[in-house]
């Protein structure tokens, strides 16, 4: 697991003389026991994101993963491997120019040890066909199919 290894793909369209803030990331896939499915997370506003989120102060990927997936779903994570970098210019719905810095892994579910912080955050499984259409980010659809096509 070599994090920050390689940079995979870039996405979204970076507009000249826009400064982007930049927010490092780490993301979980998590399929279920048949790979027909992905865990997501599903906000408030309706949106499907992988579990994970940003780092924090000089959080290492694993700790930012095990944080994170406390804090959103109640469940421990075990990283399997690492999947690759990737990035996804965007205005966030505040019309912020964002950069997102995603670092993505193979990961398993593991025990359930809380309930979750994040009110309007719940686990919903997706179908791997629905995948495209259903998580907000194209860089979190990629890091799934570059499981998928191993």
């Amino acid at each position: 697991m070599n994090e920050g290894e390689k940079l995979n793909k870039v996405f979204g369209e970076k507009i000249n003389n826009i400064n982007y803030e930049m927010r490092k990331g780490v993301y979980a896939v998590i399929f279920n026991t048949k790979r027909d499915k992905v865990m997501t997370v599903h906000n408030g506003k309706g949106h499907h994101f992988l579990p994970g989120g940003g780092i924090e102060n000089d959080e290492s990927h694993l700790n930012c993963i095990e944080r994170e997936m406390l804090e959103e779903t109640g469940y421990r994570a075990i990283i399997v491997s690492y999947i690759g970098n990737a990035m996804r210019y965007f205005q966030s719905t505040k019309s912020e120019p964002l950069l997102s810095d995603g670092y993505f892994y193979l990961a398993d579910l593991s025990e359930k040890v809380q309930e979750p912080y994040e009110n309007e955050h719940y686990i919903e499984w997706i179908d791997i066909k629905s995948v495209k259409y259903l998580l907000v980010h194209e860089h979190h659809y990629w890091a799934v199919n570059e499981v998928l096509n191993l």
